[in-house]
């Protein structure tokens, strides 16, 4: 009796397991299609050659933001367009401020409790970092730098 027990239990994990790797997958799969796309798009127009980071922004339009060394071994940013028709903007990371200067900014202006998430984007034709964080009341908010000129731009407050 005990190994009926066992086996069906087992049985019932295993199925589980398998039925959770399957719809993860499945669920992941659009974002690794559009990882590819943002990347490959990334070594043909702008000559990146090694990708460190590649950011989905979902602001007024979507862009995909690839950061990453070109042929000289110089840290360029990319920002593509989900619009196809639209070219690629190109920058040298070291003419913007960096993911650590911009988290800084964040905790010298404001109180986050806990830092959800940092991305760069594009708004309005200007590149911007986004900085999402919970504040004392666990409240979403979210904190936009200028990336050319490290100044805060906006906040959304109290989501």
């Amino acid at each position: 009796m005990k190994k009926w027990i066992i086996l069906s239990l087992l049985f019932v994990v295993s199925l589980s397991l398998t039925a959770f790797i399957y719809i993860y997958g499945t669920a992941r799969g659009p974002l690794v299609d559009i990882e590819k796309y943002a990347e490959n798009r990334a070594r043909k127009e702008a000559k990146i050659e090694k990708v460190d980071d590649i950011y989905l922004y979902n602001g007024s339009e979507t862009y995909y933001v690839v950061v990453g060394d070109d042929s000289d071994g110089t840290k360029i940013v990319v920002w593509i367009s989900e619009k196809e028709d639209q070219k690629v903007e190109i920058k040298k990371l070291s003419d913007g401020i960096s993911k650590e200067a911009a988290i800084s900014k964040l905790y010298e202006e404001e109180n986050p409790q806990k830092l959800l998430g940092v991305r760069l984007g594009k708004e309005k034709d200007l590149a911007v970092w986004e900085l999402s964080y919970l504040d004392d009341n666990s409240n979403l908010n979210y904190y936009y730098i200028h990336f050319d000129s490290g100044k805060w731009w906006r906040k959304i407050e109290n989501l």
